[in-house]
């Protein structure tokens, strides 16, 4: 029992002194290596999004290009809430679907105007987040394109 409470002490201590090092508290770095981005001469970054994994949101916004909003957008993550508040006012909520905006809300281009379609939610949050997640380095004002192959 004497060996077993000194090796549980002996885990905590090693525990404890990993976090006061800072071990826990730095974030893994990221591997930015397979981000499908690349930035234009005019430093317009452009964003292939994957059609394949999210359909639904891809042809949303392929039918909202044809159908004359613009393929870019300029990144404006503070006014997103304010323009999803814009872009949604009107538009009723619908049971087990989403309401996708283009252009997105993170989008000093979104708002009122805004293209909204019905897409499931899987769909829907799976695309916010992956784009999210692609644009996160880069600063308020980036201009991207969004390409679908």
């Amino acid at each position: 029992m004497k060996k077993l409470f000194a090796l549980l002490a002996l885990a905590f201590i090693l525990a404890l002194s990993l976090n006061l090092s800072g071990y826990w508290d730095e974030p893994a770095p990221v591997d930015r290596t397979d981000v499908p981005t690349t930035v234009t001469g005019e430093g317009t970054v452009q964003l292939i999004f994957p059609a394949d994994r999210y359909p639904e949101t891809a042809k949303h916004i392929q039918d909202a290009i044809d159908s004359g909003h613009a393929a870019t957008c300029t990144i404006d993550r503070d006014g997103a809430d304010e323009n999803r508040k814009l872009s949604l006012r009107g538009v009723d909520t619908k049971k087990g679907y989403d309401r996708d905006e283009w252009p997105m809300a993170m989008c000093a281009e979104g708002g009122e105007g805004a293209d909204i379609e019905y897409i499931s939610p899987s769909d829907n949050r799976g695309a916010g987040s992956w784009v999210g997640n692609q644009l996160e380095e880069y600063p308020v004002g980036t201009l991207v394109e969004f390409i679908f192959e």
